[in-house]
């Protein structure tokens, strides 16, 4: 038995070695008849000896079908979105932030890393295993798509070496080679299937597949570039950081590079804007970093991105073409925006067909007709638009429509100032996912499983019609949708039911009235403490609340007046939600009139419900520090709040602190 151990424990380490000189090295030793073959092998004598089971044997690569979706998982550090540069003369400028953040001429080394056009995904590792995989999502949760990304073989199910930490965080791009993307393309083309736009949205829809065996087949690829949290072990720089994922066995792109200066990023810059198309990979830009890891600490992030990161984006590529048509798309929140219909051209590699026009005064100032041949440009390389026109060839000026063409309802322009017009029907069917998307969302109804998949498929079979038949939903109805099975369809079932007791602040959110948000929302519910009072109000009792002002008064007033918000509200109040806030706010309290701040990481409560609570309790909740903040509630691992809340004298309390107050 020993023998047999020991066979199984070396083929694995086998195996894993031609990996890494696969991927790190690129110097593979067999050919991938020969790597099979190990596989085979090894599977053969796990299957024979199930008591040497591993999780992270390379055989346990492809689970079965996963039969309920994807779960939500929380990042343990924040994943950040980079800011985007697009000159060198934006380059420069940040470089000058960078240096301004640090002390005066304290030299600053950057890391320079190919900007991969892939989707983000972090990898956590449990003393050296494969624990998690998840998408980026909006940067606190992703999707926990585990299995799929246990099925990338760029992606190693264990660290190599003996000194793995007990906890890592390691974030990347998976990606999919060009000549990958072509061959899925002319399968699905043969079997009659839509075929993917680009390398980018064949990976993304890869991770999305509920079969595990699929994704493995589409030979997705992984670069890692940065850290999230970890334990035990710390890196003086990027760069160092970036080696140790190589003797990891992580794979690291080769072309990243060390530079001395900005000049030395610029010519980077240069010389892979001009090269890129020899890569057999898709990249938009290069990522610039500070390499110096404490550098980076002092200074610190934004809400939203890293200070000592950023990206610089590749000019835009352009190309010509006819305009055969201008078609209108319909927002959530009515407004109607027209699009070009393009005569299909490939621009940056991708096959355009579509452009956007932004609103109808664009059309206007471009004087733009259909039949017109236009230049077009891919905007970051991503958003195609409509330049200018390059040749008049139309000769009929476009007419905004004067109805909506998904309701026939009426199109209006609410101020004369205004560039968008939009259908202020609320039950038009044009706004309906987006409008049920928006009122299941976590801060409004947070009905968990009411996702996209399941909107547009009860939109489509007419079994929702607007907010209230969610609530006449049942059993029958959800067998219709496709992957809801019995365990599926009662969690659903519940979730609707448990909605019914959200605040009516999270109620007034849910109805998506324009330019009403939480926070607004929440001092609607605190002010009137009833929805049949607020419908009642008038946009004078509304306009002298110090939080409202005129634009939420009007825009509330006006959705509350339509007879159609008025009889699906009447069936909410029917269907058993709350529409009565009993003790909201507490009238006294250590939060009542306070602004409240948090950074870092809490154990006791997601981020959404402190800032909830501080609002139940009469507070404020802030997301920037300022001389007028009461509390700064610093958890795990804050940041450049906390410092600026030291600089300001403001009071400084623990997560611990924070509890006792709410009690």
């Amino acid at each position: 038995m020993q023998d047999i151990e020991k066979t199984i424990n070396a083929l694995r380490e086998e195996i894993r070695r031609h990996d890494y000189l696969y991927y790190i090295l690129s110097q593979p030793k067999i050919s991938d008849k020969e790597y099979d073959n190990l596989i085979l092998k090894l599977k053969k004598l796990e299957s024979d000896n199930p008591k040497f089971h591993s999780d992270d044997s390379p055989t346990m690569r492809v689970a079965k079908v996963i039969q309920e979706g994807f779960n939500t998982v929380r990042h343990k550090d924040k994943m950040l979105s980079l800011e985007n540069t697009y000159s060198f003369d934006e380059l420069m400028e940040w470089d000058a932030r960078v240096r301004k953040g640090l002390d005066k001429n304290e030299k600053v080394e950057y890391v320079v890393e190919l900007k991969i056009d892939g989707v983000s995904a972090n990898l956590t590792y449990r003393n050296g295993s494969l624990a998690v995989g998840a998408t980026r999502g909006d940067g606190e949760e992703g999707e926990d798509v585990t299995e799929n990304l246990r099925a990338v073989r760029a992606i190693p199910l264990r660290l190599l070496g003996e000194d793995p930490p007990g906890l890592i965080e390691i974030r990347g791009e998976v990606y999919m080679d060009r000549n990958e993307f072509i061959k899925l393309n002319r399968e699905r083309e043969d079997e009659g299937e839509v075929i993917f736009a680009n390398p980018r949205n064949a990976a993304s829809g890869s991770l999305k597949l509920l079969d595990p065996n699929l994704t493995y087949r589409r030979r997705l690829d992984f670069f890692a570039h940065s850290l999230g949290q970890v334990e035990g072990q710390g890196f003086p720089s990027h760069w160092d950081f970036l080696q140790k994922l190589k003797d990891w066995g992580i794979r690291v792109n080769a072309h990243s590079k060390l530079c001395k200066g900005l000049e030395e990023v610029m010519s980077y810059c240069r010389m892979w804007q001009d090269k890129r198309d020899g890569l057999t990979y898709d990249i938009d830009g290069v990522v610039i970093k500070v390499n110096n890891i404490f550098q980076e600490k002092r200074l610190g992030a934004t809400l939203k991105s890293p200070r000592w990161a950023v990206a610089y984006k590749f000019p835009a590529r352009q190309a010509t073409t006819e305009v055969l048509g201008i078609n209108v798309d319909i927002g959530r929140t009515g407004v109607i925006t027209p699009t070009a219909e393009l005569r299909p051209v490939e621009c940056a590699g991708v096959i355009i067909r579509h452009a956007t026009l932004h609103n109808f005064d664009e059309i206007k100032r471009l004087n733009l007709r259909v039949n017109d041949r236009v230049l077009i440009e891919r905007a970051g390389d991503v958003i195609p638009k409509v330049v200018k026109v390059v040749e008049h060839l139309g000769s009929k000026e476009f007419e905004i429509p004067k109805s909506c063409p998904a309701c026939s309802g009426s199109i209006v322009k609410e101020k004369e100032e205004d560039v968008a017009y939009r259908c202020i029907n609320p039950s038009c069917p044009a706004q309906l996912e987006r409008r049920l998307f928006h009122f299941a969302c976590r801060g409004a109804m947070d009905i968990e499983g009411l996702g996209e998949s399941a909107i547009t498929q009860l939109v489509k079979l007419k079994l929702v019609n607007n907010f209230l038949d969610l609530y006449k939903l049942t059993r029958a109805d959800l067998e219709k949708l496709d992957l809801f099975k019995e365990k599926k369809i009662r969690n659903l079932l519940d979730a609707i039911k448990k909605s019914k007791s959200r605040s009516l602040a999270q109620l007034i959110f849910s109805l998506g009235i324009r330019h009403v948000g939480e926070k607004a929302a929440f001092v609607l519910a605190k002010e009137f403490k009833s929805l049949d009072k607020l419908l009642k109000a008038k946009k004078d009792d509304l306009e002298i609340i110090p939080e409202i002002g005129p634009v939420i008064a009007e825009s509330a007033v006006n959705y509350f007046a339509q007879k159609q918000t008025r009889d699906m509200i009447k069936g909410l109040k029917k269907a058993g939600l709350r529409f009565k806030e009993e003790g909201l706010p507490l009238s006294k309290g250590p939060l009542n009139g306070k602004s409240v701040v948090f950074t870092g990481e809490l154990s006791s409560y997601s981020r959404h419900e402190a800032e909830a609570l501080v609002r139940k309790l009469g507070g404020v909740s802030s997301s920037s520090v300022s001389r007028s903040t009461d509390y700064l509630v610093a958890g795990n691992k804050p940041g450049s709040k906390y410092d600026k809340a030291r600089k300001l004298g403001v009071k400084i309390i623990n997560e611990n602190v924070f509890k006792e107050m709410l009690k």
